[in-house]
């Protein structure tokens, strides 16, 4: 490949309210980029059967934890039901040294700590569902939840499409091909800015040395 090809890798979040379609959408973007990763999160809940550390999750000590989250060593972090969780920082930062991606698949409050730590590498995306109809038939398909469930979910989803805003780019999930377009779209243009080729500069300077020596 030519020198202009190195980059910067990009840290991409994807957040919706829940029935989406962001879970689909991530499995497909990676399924289409194997060089894609998922952030791996840690977490002070104990492994469950069949997971490994650094696989599912980095399992630390709540004290390691908080150890991490004093020293910056975590992008963002919040309490879930007693257990803490958090994105790791160092294993993110040698990805887009080494010019891969990083696909987080968080809440708002998540993207918003994500993007205040690393502000110009953080390509966020928010997904909405076509009507809030067709959010809560999405829901109720899964046959997985009562109705009271099914209430607080659509609750929780109205607050989080309220962040819509916060976002740099957002699509409707009409249907999942269109919206899978639309987000590898976003990705490839993202991934060709001038800001993420650091090896531009060079690349320019070696046009102009070519053409001053003819």
């Amino acid at each position: 490949m030519p020198e202009t090809s190195a980059r910067r890798g990009l840290l991409l979040i994807l957040s919706s309210p829940s029935g989406a379609g962001k879970s689909t959408l991530a499995r497909r973007l990676m399924d289409w980029d194997g060089s894609l990763r998922f952030s791996v999160s840690a977490t002070t809940r104990a492994p469950r059967p069949g997971e490994q550390d650094g696989r599912e999750y980095f399992f630390r000590s709540r004290d390691a934890f908080e150890s991490m989250v004093a020293s910056g060593d975590m992008l963002e972090h919040a309490e879930v039901f007693g257990n803490l969780y958090g994105s790791p920082r160092a294993p993110v930062e040698a990805a887009m040294q080494a010019g891969r991606d990083t696909l987080f698949d968080i809440d708002w409050q998540g993207g918003q700590q994500i993007k205040q730590a690393m502000r110009e590498d953080v390509v966020s995306i928010f997904i909405l569902p076509p009507s809030i109809a067709e959010l809560e038939r999405r829901l109720r398909s899964r046959a997985q939840d009562s109705d009271e469930v099914i209430r607080g979910r659509m609750a929780k989803s109205l607050a989080e499409i309220s962040h819509w805003a916060e976002y740099d780019y957002v699509i409707v999930n009409h249907d999942i091909e269109s919206a899978f377009r639309e987000l590898t779209t976003i990705l490839q243009a993202e991934r060709l800015r001038r800001t993420r080729q650091p090896r531009l500069s060079d690349f320019v300077r070696g046009l102009n040395r070519e053409f001053e020596a003819r």
